[in-house]
């Protein structure tokens, strides 16, 4: 069973440069068309300072750090055990190329279900750029699979 000890951890945050290029394969990959996303001049056009970045995309920016994975190497965890539960974002402003992000996050809970055959662990990340606004939260919820 993961230790509960670790509800509350904090993992060492980092910051990350958002790259336009980054942007515009984000954009690409999850089939955006609307030209903010990849295109300087649209997104002039439309009021914003840069390229924006797509919605989903904080969520890359926390693979990033040394260890992309630092849930796995705190909690000892098989990564062939790990599936992705749930993905949830909130948006406080935008995120635009140039922008240096500064990724924190931390071990918000963790529960079990089926008498322990599935452990649940609930990381909270927070997205702050380099004027210290915080743009955006996500909850990401990995299920652990035991047995």
């Amino acid at each position: 069973m993961i230790d509960k000890k670790f509800i509350g951890h904090e993992f060492e945050p980092f910051t990350t440069t958002i790259e336009k290029g980054r942007l515009k394969f984000f954009a690409k990959a999850i089939g955006e068309t609307n030209p903010i996303y990849f295109n300087e001049e649209a997104a002039k056009a439309a009021g914003h300072k840069s390229v924006l970045a797509p919605p989903t995309f904080p969520f890359t920016l926390s693979l990033e750090s040394e260890d992309p994975f630092p849930v796995v190497t705190a909690l000892k965890l098989e990564i062939g055990r790990i599936l992705h539960g749930s993905q949830e974002f909130e948006y406080f402003a935008p995120i635009y190329a140039g922008d240096e992000i500064t990724v924190s996050s931390k071990i918000v809970d963790i529960f079990d279900k089926k008498g322990g055959a599935l452990e649940f662990v609930a990381l909270q990340y927070s997205f702050t750029n380099q004027d210290g606004e915080l743009v955006a939260t996500s909850t990401n919820t990995l299920v652990y699979r035991n047995g």
